[in-house]
């Protein structure tokens, strides 16, 4: 995966098609980021208290490498949005994607860096979307899944990452 990016960010600024500049094509590559992760949704498997879905990462880090933080954040929270409306996720489904996206976006805008892009993905889904899930898990799934500790959903959050990270960080 990291080797479409290099790709992809290639020919971006050879000239071919400059993201940076147009908002009309940042706009539609969101829209499609999301589509491919509420797709990519139908291949998961559940782990504890939360859905798999492997997909959303490679999603979450192409968005925020090509488009940055806040767009990636867009695609993550529509991507989510969708996939609860088709029962295709959770309510957990909301912080892992979104601040891994994030904080993907940020380390990427810092360093310029695919690999520590990477890994802030990693550890913005696996363990601060992990923190956040369990208060949400309190509020929206009731006092029994409430009661599970939170490192309960930061482990399947981090198995749900390195299940993929595997292919992400091949060069």
């Amino acid at each position: 995966m990291l080797g479409f990016l290099r790709c992809f960010n290639y020919f971006s600024t050879k000239g071919g098609m400059n993201l940076n500049t147009n908002r009309t094509k940042k706009i539609a590559l969101t829209g499609i980021l999301a589509a491919i992760a509420i797709v990519g949704s139908l291949f998961s498997f559940p782990i504890f208290g939360s859905r798999a879905t492997p997909i959303q990462h490679m999603v979450n880090l192409i968005a925020a490498v090509l488009l940055g933080p806040w767009y990636g954040v867009v695609a993550a929270f529509i991507a989510s949005l969708l996939r609860n409306i088709l029962s295709l996720g959770s309510i957990l489904a909301f912080p892992g994607s979104m601040i891994g996206a994030w904080l993907a976006g940020v380390a990427y805008q810092k360093t310029q860096n695919l690999f520590l892009a990477s890994l802030s993905e990693i550890v913005g889904t696996g363990l601060l979307g992990g923190l956040v899930a369990w208060p949400l898990a309190i509020l929206f799934l009731g006092e029994t899944a409430g009661s599970i500790t939170f490192y309960i959903y930061i482990l399947p959050f981090l198995v749900d990452h390195c299940w993929d990270s595997d292919r992400n960080f091949g060069y």
